[in-house]
Parts: structure tokens; C-alpha cells; sequence
């Protein structure tokens, strides 16, 4: 069985390659879009299958060989965002032979003189356009995949809620073919436009300060009743979860969520699952990583460590509530596997009994936190002490 990836653009049969020729004229099989179906000439001879919506069940039915030997059209560069990587994850790299196109975002970074090493990639494709606001800071130059005639329009409406409607914004519709047409505005502008259902936008940031990516963001950028690790301890929280490649975090006992968001935000390949007893807070968590460009992230409502079964392994977790809660912490070291890390915070004298317990059982680290701010104090300044948070830090195995 041998699945043949073929990435084609909008120019259709006269912009691919020999071999991409040859591979579709030998082809049994060849499945892809109707839209991309459409590009072929009459005599490439192949049974034509368009995907079914949703096409999951279609995808696996390749993957698994069951179709035989077939073709796949792709839209540019099938690794990029499209069905070449999900085929390759799926069936594996000696199954799938890709041969790719000049992607969109190689043509639209072509076509507007922009280094690709300079340029961030973002894809809304299935995703909400509230994930671009994680990219948001000036200066930063993005080319922005979407869907559906109204797709930079959405996105222009999410950039001009958040300060940025002076943004430069180019919409480059039918790239790479011969209806090939380029639309130059600003986000503020662009918040009701219309444009080829094929095309993507490539923006400027400017305007408003946005957050950095760094941890520790405003206390006042969440929406909270006031169960929130502040900010500096949550620098420092992140910092001791290090987050790192296509790893998963569990935020127990989440609060607002803000671990888990600033986690996401670090590593945009991490995933995270927030995990809260009380269903209003869950909510908040939800609008927080809405607002802060991480939709991804994954809540679930219920008490731990009941609510852990049936979640996927952590390779990390961050005990932020409920530490002295019974069998919480041994079920959350349960979980990890080796070389897992376990971060918990706690700020009772109850819980720092607890982390010392856990530290003396699995080892680790015991770190003392303690913060004042100047506040005014009559017409002086004074420091005013921040309540002594206890961390305990630890490498299951280590």
C-alpha cells in the first residue's frame, strides 16, 4: 500500500511537476477536495473521490490501507498545515510519499518581498480567530491561514477589538493562479469585508502593547474572583514547569486557569487540561484562554482526583489548589511517568506540611516565596508583604 501525497495550487495541472504529473496519470484512486478534483484535466482517467464532511473516517480508511494504493490532493505544500502530516502521523513515513507545491504561505511571503524566517505562521483553520490574539504584539509580521469567504473578516474583527486596527492588512485571494488578487487595508477596515473563499491575510501588528509571551502576564489581563496565582508567583511557577516540546500540562485545582494559559502560550506545540471543581470558575477559565489566544486549552469540571480518570497521561502537572485534599498528590504522582515533573504551591501552613511530607517521600526542591510591593501607607511608602507562598519542585525518578 502506498499513499502519494500531491500538493496542488490554484494554477491547477500547469503548476505541478513532472512527477506530480506522472503520479496522478498512474493513479487508480485520487481523493482531495471537489475544488481541487476540479484542476484536473479529463484524462487523468482515476476514479475521483471527494472527502465527506467530516472526513476523519475517510482519512483513517486511508491511513489504514483498507482503499489500496490511492492519490491525495493537497492544497500547496501538503506538510504545511494539511493532510500530508496527518497521513504521515497516521500511516507512517514509509507508507506516504509526499510531493509538494509551494505553499501559500511561501507564495504570500514571495509576493510581499517578507524574509519566511521573519514571518509567523499561524493557522485558523478549525480554530477559532481568537487564536491569532497569542501572536498579537507590534511589529510582529503574520500570515494567517482561514476559511470561508468571511475569514478575513473574522479575523480583522478580533484584531480591532484588541487595539489593533491600524494594522496593515493584505488580502491575498487565488494565489499562485490566474484569477491571482491582492487587497490592501487596514484591520479596522476590513471588518466587513468579503473576499474569494481561497485566500489568506498577511498583517503588520500595530497599535496597542499586547502581552508578551513571556510568563507572568498582568493580573488584571484575567478575569478572576480572586483565585489566581498572582504574578510574580506565576513567573516563577512557569518557569519551575519549564515547558517544553509537544508536552502535556495538568493544572489542578486551576482557579482562572492562568497556568495553564501561560504555559500555552510559551509552547505552542504543549497542550494542557485544566482541571476545577466549581463550574462557574471552569467557565472563567474557558473565557480567559478565549481572551488570551489559547482556546486549545481542554477543561474539565469535577473534584480531584476523582475528576483525573480517563484524561490522558501528563508529563508535567502544577498543584495549585487543594493540596492537602487526601490522595491528591499521590494520584498525581501516579500519573506521571518517569521523568515527569510535579510543581505544587501552597500558602496554609496545613499545605506546606503536606509539600514537605511529599518532598521527604519523592524528593525534590522546597522553595520559601516571599513578595512585598510599595504601597502608600498615609502620605509615605511602605512595602506591604504578599502572603509567603511554599513550592515544592520534583522529577519523578530522578
Amino acid at each position: 500500500m502506498t499513499i502519494t501525497v500531491v500538493g496542488i495550487g490554484a494554477d491547477g495541472w500547469a503548476g505541478l511537476a513532472g512527477p506530480s504529473r506522472d503520479a496522478l496519470a498512474r493513479a487508480r484512486m485520487i481523493l482531495g477536495a471537489e475544488r481541487q478534483l476540479g484542476l484536473l484535466p479529463p484524462e487523468i482517467a482515476a476514479e475521483r473521490r471527494a472527502w465527506p464532511s467530516p472526513m476523519e473516517t475517510a482519512v483513517d480508511e486511508v491511513a489504514s490501507g483498507s482503499l489500496g494504493d490511492v492519490v491525495v490532493l493537497a492544497s500547496g505544500d501538503p506538510t504545511l498545515h494539511g493532510i500530508g502530516a496527518t497521513l504521515v502521523r497516521k500511516a507512517g513515513t514509509d507508507q506516504v510519499h509526499v510531493l509538494p507545491h509551494p505553499s501559500s504561505f511561501s507564495l504570500a511571503c514571495a509576493r510581499l518581498g517578507w524574509s519566511q524566517a521573519d514571518v509567523e505562521l499561524v493557522s485558523l483553520v478549525a480554530r477559532p480567530p481568537e487564536t491569532v490574539i497569542a501572536s498579537l504584539q507590534p511589529g510582529r509580521r503574520l500570515v494567517v491561514l482561514v476559511t470561508g469567504s468571511d475569514g478575513a473578516a473574522r479575523l480583522a474583527r478580533v484584531l480591532a477589538e484588541h487595539g489593533f486596527a491600524a494594522s496593515p492588512f493584505v488580502v491575498l485571494e487565488q494565489l499562485g493562479g490566474p484569477a491571482e488578487r491582492r487587497v490592501e487595508t487596514t484591520a479596522g477596515e476590513a471588518t466587513g469585508l468579503v473576499a474569494d473563499a481561497l485566500h489568506l491575510v498577511a498583517v503588520t501588528v500595530t497599535g496597542a502593547a499586547g502581552h508578551p509571551r513571556t510568563p507572568g502576564l498582568p493580573d488584571d489581563a484575567y478575569s478572576s474572583d480572586g483565585q489566581i496565582t498572582k504574578r510574580h508567583i506565576r513567573a516563577l511557577t512557569v518557569a519551575a514547569l519549564a515547558p517544553r516540546t509537544g508536552e502535556r500540562l495538568w493544572d489542578v485545582g486551576a482557579g482562572s486557569g492562568s497556568v495553564a494559559i501561560e504555559w500555552l502560550r510559551i509552547e505552542p506545540s504543549a497542550e494542557a487540561i485544566a482541571v476545577e471543581a466549581r463550574a462557574d470558575r471552569a467557565e472563567n477559565i474557558s473565557a480567559n484562554a478565549l481572551a488570551l489566544g489559547v482556546p486549545r486549552l481542554q477543561i474539565v469540571t469535577g473534584n480531584a482526583p476523582g475528576a483525573f480518570a480517563g484524561l490522558p497521561r501528563p508529563d508535567v502537572v502544577f498543584v495549585g489548589g487543594g493540596i492537602t485534599t487526601p490522595g491528591l498528590l499521590d494520584a498525581c504522582w501516579s500519573a506521571l511517568p518517569d521523568g515527569g515533573r510535579l510543581v505544587a504551591n501552597a500558602v496554609t501552613l496545613e499545605g506546606e506540611r503536606a509539600a514537605a511530607a511529599a518532598r521527604d517521600v519523592h524528593g525534590g526542591t522546597l522553595t520559601r516565596i516571599d513578595l512585598a510591593h510599595a504601597e502608600p501607607v498615609g502620605t509615605f511608602t511602605g512595602w506591604r508583604a504578599q502572603m509567603t507562598v511554599i513550592q515544592w519542585a520534583t522529577v519523578k525518578g530522578a
